[in-house]
Order: structure tokens, then sequence, then C-alpha cells
């Protein structure tokens, strides 16, 4: 399954399902997006209206698609989140933690549905299983497998003494855990 594919299904099913809960198919439901750049804005937009027709909602009848692009200025994503929030959206989708946290400190009303790095460290969500408030969504963790990419390159290349990795020191966090994350694997090895 590819990438696109899994990320179009998820973010779009986690969409569906506030909007569903709601009243009338007659009414135009208005969904809000934060994006860090721009090369995600046109991938995203078709994907998530490919998934939302799946479920009857179709952009231009029943549909409205905002989005917001950071054009990675990442303090930008507040001024964003806001005018997501007095556009009066029905949802906020938030892709990456940045734009997470952006969509949870400009609203504690409009349901925010997230795909973001470990929500739980960063304070999206109180708990994984029950995340209450009005943020959910999707946790990528890819923090917590970069211990296991340790692991491997040490199976497959047993005499390497030194591993280098590559990530984004602004996401908050993030490159501390998976930092953490790899010594830990490091040292067991």
């Amino acid at each position: 399954m590819r990438r696109r594919d899994f990320i179009g299904g998820i973010v779009g099913s986690s969409v569906a399902w506030p909007l569903a809960a709601r009243a009338q198919q007659t009414r135009v439901y208005r969904i809000g997006a934060l994006l860090v750049g721009n090369a995600d804005v046109d991938s995203f937009r078709k994907e998530l209206r490919e998934e939302l027709r799946k479920s009857g909602y179709i952009e231009g009848q029943n549909l409205s698609l905002e989005l917001r692009s950071a054009e990675e200025k990442l303090d930008l994503l507040p001024k964003l989140a806001s005018e997501l929030v007095d556009l009066k959206v029905d949802v906020i989708v938030a892709v990456y933690t940045p734009c997470a946290i952006a969509a949870k400190q400009a609203t504690r009303e409009i349901p925010i549905v997230i795909m973001a790095g470990d929500p739980l460290g960063t304070g999206l969500v109180p708990s994984l299983n029950r995340p209450g408030g009005n943020v959910t969504g999707v946790s990528l963790m890819a923090a917590e497998l970069f211990g296991k990419c340790v692991e491997i390159v040490h199976d497959l290349l047993p005499t390497a003494h030194r591993v280098a990795a590559l990530g984004n020191g602004q996401s908050p966090n993030g490159h501390r855990l998976a930092r953490t994350r790899m010594h830990a694997r490091a040292r067991n090895h």
C-alpha cells in the first residue's frame, strides 16, 4: 500500500466521522486543513477530496475545503490556525505535530483530526486510548522506530560503530525522543 493511499484513507475516514455524526446532508460542511508546506497542498487536497467523495461529500456541493499552508515557515502556523477558527470550519485537519499544536492552541471547540508524531509527549492528548478534548487522529510515533532502526543496522552490520540519522530539529520533542530511543538501543548492542 502506498503511503499516500494510507494517509488519504486515514485522514478521509477520520474527517468523515465527525461530519457524519452531524445533522443533514444538504448542509455544506467546511473542512479546514493546516499544512507545513506548499508541496503538500495539491496532493493533500486531491487525496482528501477523493476519500471524502467515497463517503458522499463532494467539493462544491456539500463540502468546502479551506487549506492553509505555512510555506515551511512554522511561525505562521498560529495565525493560519486562527484563520480557520475564524472561518468557523466544522473540523480542522492538522498534518504533522507543529500544525497540530497550533490548531489545539487556537480552539477547544472545533474538532481537530491530527496526524502527528508523539501526541502524548507533545501534550496534544492526555492519553492515546482516550485522547479527550477536541483532538483525535493518528499517532505516527516515528521516534519509537528509530531505536528499532539502530537494532536492524547492528544486525546487518555488526562491525558498525557509528550510525547517523537526520531529523527535523524544529519538531517539538520529536528529535529528542528519537535520539533517546537510538542511544538506548545502541547501548544494548
